[in-house]
């Protein structure tokens, strides 16, 4: 049996190869291959402080231009903390709707006074 873990982008998969004997009625035996991919994902978040004059309409340029107050910090957290879970994760999060995307970003803000809740993808 082969195992391959392919962690080489932001949606890891697990490829597992099996050499099976088929055994036929004469001494001759073939050799065939069963092959499965599966499709695993890892979800990591942190959090960042903005300063309050920030408007909704500016977040997602502000947090793209401050890229340094998060980015290591995820990719830190997303290798050692984060476990692989099986599936792509689209309808597993609130606003992860991109299934034909290999990775996902997004930013969301915390619930105001008003029950609203602004985010985006980035």
């Amino acid at each position: 049996m082969k195992i391959f873990l392919n962690t080489s982008d932001k949606n890891p998969t697990i490829e597992i190869t099996k050499k099976v004997k088929i055994q036929q009625r004469s001494s001759n035996t073939k050799m065939i291959k069963i092959q499965q991919r599966s499709v695993y994902h890892k979800f990591t978040e942190v959090e960042i402080k903005v300063p309050n004059h920030i408007k909704e309409d500016d977040m997602m340029d502000w947090i793209n231009d401050n890229e340094q107050l998060w980015s290591d910090q995820m990719d830190t957290k997303e290798e050692h903390s984060s476990k692989f879970i099986g599936g792509n994760g689209v309808d597993d999060y609130d606003g992860m709707n991109e299934p034909e995307s290999d990775c996902e970003w997004r930013f969301q803000c915390p619930v105001d006074k008003d029950g609203n809740s602004y985010g985006g993808h980035l």
